[in-house]
């Protein structure tokens, strides 16, 4: 899927604080983030990679905003606790409002968030994970799109998961006995959806970084993408640089 090169011809419909983007992210301590990279990679190794993932995922989707003429407002959702020195950087660095993550799972925490963004007064809310640093701009630009037609908007991950999920107001039991981290969270959902009488648009399928597999997967892809012009390249310098020398250490592993 290409990155438009090019302002859209067809801004969005919404007008500026009516739509909400949320990046899901805990904050990069080491034993705490992408353990199940762990081994081979080191705890700290890991973190790295995660808190590289987080400042992509800022800088890319503020650049969403401008490109592509989207007017969301961008939140970063923090475990374990928005008062946390990294996050108060990146609210100072990139211009993102804070949300704590509260509840006792994934789904809890993410209803939460949406309860909160729409009671001040949001018409649609999209969450997305911290770890799809190659995610098109576009994307979110469908996204937001299809919550102009679908009551929930779903981004599949190649796991069996999802990326990103958007609403157009809450839906509690939309989150209920979801098998979280198994590759029956998508289709689970989807299902909970239709038993709840929802619509349901589906964006398009990426690959999130949960696995080494995954892993060495992102590692071919920045190979290829560090063949191409600077001006083209989808990664940022940061993270290109982290997963070569990640490539590096893998091959004594």
């Amino acid at each position: 899927m290409k990155q438009p090169s090019s302002p859209s011809p067809h801004p969005s419909p919404l007008t500026p604080h009516q739509a909400a983007l949320v990046i899901f992210a805990k904050a990069p301590i080491p034993g705490e983030v992408k353990t199940r990279l762990c081994p081979p990679l080191t705890p700290d190794e890991a973190a790295t990679l995660h808190g590289s993932f987080v400042l992509d995922m800022l800088e890319r989707t503020k650049l969403a905003v401008a490109k592509l003429q989207l007017p969301f407002d961008r939140y970063l959702a923090c475990a374990p606790s928005s008062e946390l020195v990294f996050f108060k950087i990146m609210e100072e660095r990139q211009g993102v409002r804070l949300l704590d993550q509260v509840g006792k799972d994934l789904g809890q925490r993410m209803h939460h968030t949406f309860v909160s963004l729409f009671a001040k007064g949001y018409k649609q809310v999209i969450i997305v994970g911290a770890d799809i640093p190659t995610l098109p701009l576009s994307v979110y630009q469908e996204a937001f799109a299809m919550l102009g037609r679908s009551d929930v908007v779903l981004g599949p991950a190649l796991d069996g998961g999802y990326y990103l999920i958007g609403l157009t107001q809450p839906a509690e039991k939309l989150f209920a006995g979801v098998p979280w981290s198994t590759d029956q969270v998508l289709p689970v959902t989807q299902q909970q959806a239709m038993t709840l009488g929802l619509s349901v648009g589906l964006t398009t399928a990426w690959r999130d970084v949960d696995t080494i597999a995954d892993l060495q997967s992102l590692i071919a892809e920045c190979r290829e993408d560090n063949k191409k012009p600077k001006q083209n390249r989808t990664f940022s310098m940061r993270t290109a640089g982290t997963l070569q020398l990640l490539e590096i250490r893998l091959k004594t592993r």
